[in-house]
C-alpha cells in the first residue's frame, strides 16, 4: 500500500483535511471504478464534473479524495486534498504511485496535426529492428514491445499512461514513442511525464469543435514545449511557419529539420513515386519505401530524434529504409490493375498531401476518384473545405459517410456540399452509404485508375448513432476490386 505524502510528492497543494499518512490502494478519477482504499480524483469534465461524484466516491469506499473544490460536507475519517489543477495532480500523482517509470526510459512525444501516428510508429519499428526495446503509444495501437494493446483515444489518460509506462519498463522497454494529441495536453494528460524530446510535425486547420480558434489550438500545441525540461531536446519542422513559434519559451535544446529550409536534418527529395521516395540526406542517396512529400518529413523528424538520442546515422538510415510506415497511412492494394489507396487523411491539409502526392506520381492517364466524408459532431467547418479539396483534386469525388456519431449524414453531406462550385457539380457524386459509394468507385475505375478512399484509414468500425458497427475501408475496397477481377 502507498502513502499520500509520497503520492502528492510535487503536487502543487492548497490545502489538506486529514491525515496525510494514510493508505491509499489505487488512483481513479471514475467514481464507477473507485474500491475500499481508493484516492478518489475529482476533475470538472467538458460533460461531467467529478465533484459531483465525491459522496458517491466516499459511498464505495475511498478514503482520500482530492480536488479543486472542497465539498460542504467533510465526512469525518476522510482525507480531503485541495489542488489548483485536478488534471495536472492526477498525473503527478500517478506517475509518483507507478514509481515515476519515465524517469527510467527514454520517452518521446510527438505533437501536431498530422504525421503523429506515421512518425511514433516508425520511430517504435526502427528501434525494435536496431535490436532494442521499445513501447508505443499511438492512435492504433499502444505496444509493449510487439504486443499489442488496444487503443481507444490518440493520447491514453494519465493513469492509464503510467500503468502502460510500468508494464513498459517491466518488460525490459528502454524506449517509448507517443502521441501527444492537443487535447491531452491541455486536459494534462501527460503530466508528471518525464520526457527525453518532443517532436512538432506541422499544424493546420483541426479540432476547432473543441479549441474552438486557431489561436487556442497552437496554443496547445506549443504547451507542450513550453513545459519541457532544459535537459531535453525539442525538434520542430522548420518548414512548418509556426515551427519557431512551438519553441519561443522552451528551456530544452532546440533542433530543426526540413526539406527547404536550412536545418540541423535536412533532405531533398529525388524521386517520388507510387513505389517509394529517394532522398538527398548529407550526400547519401537512400530509397525509403514510403510515399509522398510529407512522409520525407516524417523520415526526417524520426532520424532527427534516432541522432538526438545517440543513434548512429548509417545504422538509422539502413533500418529506416526497408520500414513500411504506419497501417491505414497511404496503404496501398492493388487488384485488377487498380490501385486504391487506403488513407486516414481526415483534415482539409491532410487530404490536399496526400492528393498532391498522387498528382506528382501519376502517369497522367489515369482517373484519380476520391471517397470522402466528414465526422460528425466535431468542427463543421472544415467539412466544405474538405468536399471542395476533394473535387478540385480528382477526377472524381463521391462525397459519403464517414463516422456521423450523433449527426444525421444527410446534414454532414449538405454541409460537404456547399464546398463544391458549379463546374465540379459534374464530377461529384454524394453516396451516403460508405460502402457504396467504394462499390461505385471501384465499378467506375478501369485498369491503371486510382482510386483513394480517406478519413477512416486504420479504424475498422464506423459509429453511427453511438454505435460502432464493423467497418473497414481496406477490407471492403479488397472485396469489390477481387470481384471485378473474377468477372
Amino acid at each position: 500500500m502507498k502513502v499520500l505524502k509520497d503520492i502528492l510528492y510535487r503536487v502543487s497543494l492548497q490545502s489538506t483535511v486529514g491525515n496525510m499518512e494514510n493508505g491509499l490502494v489505487d488512483i481513479a478519477f471514475d467514481s464507477r471504478k473507485v474500491r475500499k482504499g481508493s484516492a478518489f480524483v475529482a476533475i470538472p469534465g467538458t460533460q461531467v464534473d467529478g465533484h459531483d461524484f465525491i459522496a458517491k466516491a466516499i459511498e464505495k469506499g475511498a478514503g482520500i479524495i482530492v480536488c479543486e473544490t472542497l465539498p460542504k460536507d467533510i465526512k469525518e475519517g476522510v482525507t480531503y486534498v485541495q489542488v489548483q489543477s485536478s488534471s495536472k495532480a492526477l498525473g503527478i500523482m500517478a506517475a509518483n504511485f507507478y514509481g515515476n517509470p519515465s524517469k527510467q526510459m527514454k520517452v518521446v512525444a510527438v505533437t501536431g496535426t498530422n504525421g503523429k501516428t506515421t512518425t511514433v510508429t516508425l520511430l517504435h519499428q526502427l528501434f525494435q529492428d536496431m535490436g532494442y526495446t521499445s513501447g508505443l503509444l499511438s492512435t492504433v495501437e499502444n505496444k509493449i514491445n510487439e504486443e499489442v494493446i488496444p487503443s481507444t483515444h490518440t493520447t491514453p489518460d494519465s493513469l492509464s499512461v503510467q500503468r502502460l509506462l510500468a508494464q513498459m519498463l517491466e518488460a525490459g522497454c528502454t524506449h517509448c514513442f507517443m502521441e501527444a494529441s492537443s487535447h491531452a495536453i491541455v486536459q494534462e494528460r501527460i503530466a508528471g511525464l518525464n520526457l527525453t524530446g518532443a517532436v512538432f510535425t506541422n499544424i493546420s486547420h483541426d479540432h476547432l469543435d473543441y479549441h474552438k480558434t486557431f489561436e487556442e489550438y497552437i496554443k496547445a500545441k506549443k504547451k507542450l514545449f513550453d513545459e519541457l525540461s532544459k535537459d531535453a531536446f525539442a525538434l520542430v519542422n522548420i518548414d512548418d511557419k509556426r515551427g519557431k513559434v512551438m519553441v519561443q519559451n522552451t528551456k530544452a535544446t532546440i533542433q530543426y529539420f526540413g526539406l527547404k529550409t536550412a536545418a540541423d536534418f535536412k533532405a531533398k527529395i529525388l524521386s517520388n513515386t507510387l513505389e517509394g521516395l529517394e532522398l538527398d540526406i548529407n550526400g547519401k542517396l537512400i530509397w525509403f519505401r514510403m510515399i509522398g512529400a510529407f512522409n520525407a518529413y516524417n523520415i526526417m523528424a524520426v532520424l532527427g530524434t534516432a541522432l538526438l538520442l545517440g543513434e548512429d546515422e548509417e545504422e538509422v538510415l539502413k533500418s529506416l529504409s526497408g520500414i513500411k510506415g504506419a497501417r491505414g497511412r497511404f496503404d496501398r492494394i492493388s487488384i485488377a490493375g487498380i490501385t486504391a489507396i487506403v488513407d486516414y487523411a481526415h483534415t482539409p491539409d491532410a487530404l490536399e498531401n496526400v492528393l498532391k502526392t498522387i498528382n506528382e506520381v501519376r502517369t497522367g492517364g489515369e482517373q484519380l476518384t476520391t471517397i470522402v466524408g466528414c465526422g460528425g459532431d466535431r468542427d463543421k467547418t472544415k467539412r466544405p473545405v474538405m468536399a471542395k479539396i476533394a473535387v478540385t483534386e480528382s477526377d472524381k469525388a463521391i462525397l459519403t459517410s464517414d463516422n456521423p456519431r450523433t449527426e444525421n449524414p444527410q446534414e454532414i453531406l449538405k454541409d460537404m456540399e456547399e464546398g463544391v462550385g458549379p463546374s465540379d457539380l459534374r464530377k461529384t457524386l454524394t453516396i451516403v452509404d460508405r460502402r457504396e459509394a467504394i462499390k461505385t468507385a471501384c465499378m467506375l475505375s478501369k485498369k491503371g485508375d486510382i482510386i483513394l478512399i480517406a478519413g477512416k484509414g486504420h479504424e475498422t468500425y464506423q459509429e453511427i448513432n453511438g454505435v460502432k458497427h464493423h467497418f473497414d475501408d481496406a477490407e471492403v475496397v479488397t472485396e469489390f476490386l477481387t470481384q471485378l477481377n473474377q468477372n
